[in-house]
């Protein structure tokens, strides 16, 4: 059997509630693949870093949000959820207590809060991820 390169990714499933309305982060993406489609705030793993650390790097690199407690939910590695190789992400989710302001920076060209119940088609897997954290809450 031939080594494989595997990518590792994080995703960040960041919500918060008011009144009886649920939100969600999001951000568009400034490149391909799904360029200016709406995905949950993520990226590559680096050598150097833990897990959660690197969820919280890219949810500060992409939206300005720091300081967010990051509860690790689970692992997805559907062979075709990424068109750019084979890629495991492991998504984590917070929960804010009110809206924080966001703006897209680093390889988000927006980022925003939108009403779960009128969200956007998501890039890659991230619909289902949405689903497995509003199921945990």
């Amino acid at each position: 059997m031939r080594p494989q390169n595997i990518a590792i990714t994080v995703d960040t499933v960041i919500f918060y509630k008011i009144d009886k309305a649920l939100k969600l982060l999001l951000i568009q993406r400034k490149n391909s693949p799904f360029k200016e489609k709406w995905a949950l705030p993520g990226g590559f793993l680096e050598e150097d870093e833990t897990l959660v650390n690197a969820a919280a790097r890219e949810l500060e690199e992409e939206t300005g949000l720091t300081n967010v407690n990051l509860i690790q939910m689970e692992a997805y590695g559907a062979i075709d959820r990424d068109p750019r190789g084979r890629t495991i992400s492991i998504a984590f989710m917070g929960l804010l207590d009110k809206e924080e302001i966001v703006a897209g920076a680093d390889d988000a060209m927006n980022a925003r809060w939108f009403d779960i119940r009128n969200l956007p088609e998501l890039a890659f897997d991230h619909a289902e991820i949405v689903d497995a954290a509003l199921s945990r809450l």
